[in-house]
């Protein structure tokens, strides 16, 4: 851990020399700027958690020279097995922390055997009482539907429990299956069932129903937030690191496997973790791959990411990030969506309809 903290840190302070500068705040003059108005630095995926203290305020203080704490959204991602109690979580407050994000995904105990954690659903409880108690007050729960042998009964359940939590905010997925990961294995073989698409269809339309219940807003996919003000275009408790990515905003990365976006160009650094220190220890950016970008990808990826937001993407965020209109590129694919009732078109913009969430991807590679 020693070495590689040291490593990433020498690497967050290179982010900062002028050859790799942080980007000029991304324009928008649409009705999203208001939720765009906090730097964020998010710590992970994975289980940052694991870090003793004394190398979590080592990465900190090296990510506070390129991007202050102070001013910031900072989200450490945990694993309900790893949190260290209160201590460790009052610890990370002080340190400018000031969002967590527990990776539950279910609270069925053998679901989660199977899923390989090593928490159970008593200790994601627990976890999350124990970050409320160290004074955060932005709490997000990650939870997994489709799961092997899941019913929509047992997600309802699920639903029926969590929102009585109070968590500001969850993000709910629907299982992938992973090629070359113990679960891919079982399901294809026959050994494990998973829900099929009309039952995994059936979830998610429950947690619609469910979290509006309850008062979230639902306000992109696969997340829900509480808000302070029901007009806000997006709800007080929204992640503003992932807005970025929906926004198609530039961000910078470090770290084994980090990707980094600054068009025209999207960076990879080498994932493996001895490489990578051992990149950093010889002077060398850790960097494995770039890609160069075109203006129709930025194009692509500005309608395709901001679809996801219920608010959709506005003609004038798409003019601002892309230096075009919106229908001089994709009129066709917009004209034939809509037709399809896929999307929905206003003065401001255009967004999914709620048959176009539920097939999402099919309007996403419209435009790849």
């Amino acid at each position: 851990m020693e070495a590689y903290v040291a490593a990433l840190c020498t690497e967050v302070r290179s982010l900062a020399h002028p050859d790799r500068a942080v980007p000029a705040a991304l324009p928008m003059t649409a009705d999203l700027t208001r939720a765009m108005v906090r730097p964020t630095i998010f710590l992970g995926g994975g289980t940052p958690s694991m870090l003793p203290e004394g190398l979590m305020e080592q990465t900190l203080a090296a990510a506070d020279a390129v991007v202050p704490l102070c001013d910031a959204e900072v989200t450490v991602e945990c694993n309900p097995g790893t949190v260290l109690g209160r201590d460790y979580l009052r610890a990370l407050r002080a340190m400018g922390v000031n969002r967590v994000s527990l990776g539950v995904q279910s609270l069925h105990d053998p679901t989660l055997r199977v899923l390989g954690r090593i928490h159970t659903a008593a200790e994601a409880y627990a976890s999350f009482n124990d970050a409320r108690a160290a004074g955060f007050e932005r709490i997000n729960l990650d939870f997994i539907f489709g799961l092997p042998r899941q019913t929509v009964a047992q997600w309802e359940e699920t639903l029926r429990e969590i929102v009585t939590w109070g968590a500001d905010h969850f993000a709910l997925y629907a299982l992938i299956l992973e090629e070359r990961t113990p679960l891919y294995a079982q399901v294809t073989s026959g050994r494990i069932s998973v829900p099929d698409d009309d039952a995994a269809g059936a979830m998610y339309e429950l947690a619609i129903e469910r979290f509006a219940a309850a008062g979230y807003v639902q306000y992109e996919i696969s997340n829900w937030a509480r808000a302070d003000a029901a007009a806000a275009p997006v709800p007080s408790y929204a992640c503003h690191h992932n807005l970025a990515y929906w926004l198609n905003a530039d961000y910078l990365a470090a770290g084994a496997g980090a990707h980094g976006h600054l068009f025209p160009r999207r960076y990879v650094d080498v994932a493996g973790i001895d490489d990578y220190i051992a990149r950093v220890r010889a002077g060398n950016l850790p960097v494995a791959e770039v890609i160069d970008l075109t203006p129709r990808d930025l194009a692509a990826e500005t309608i395709f990411m901001g679809l996801r937001l219920n608010t959709g993407v506005s003609f004038a965020h798409f003019r601002d990030r892309c230096d075009a209109e919106m229908d001089a590129i994709f009129g066709a694919e917009l004209a034939e969506l809509a037709e399809q009732e896929l999307i929905e078109r206003d003065e401001r913009g255009v967004r999914l309809t709620h048959r176009g969430r539920m097939f999402g991807n099919r309007v996403f590679e419209r435009f790849v």
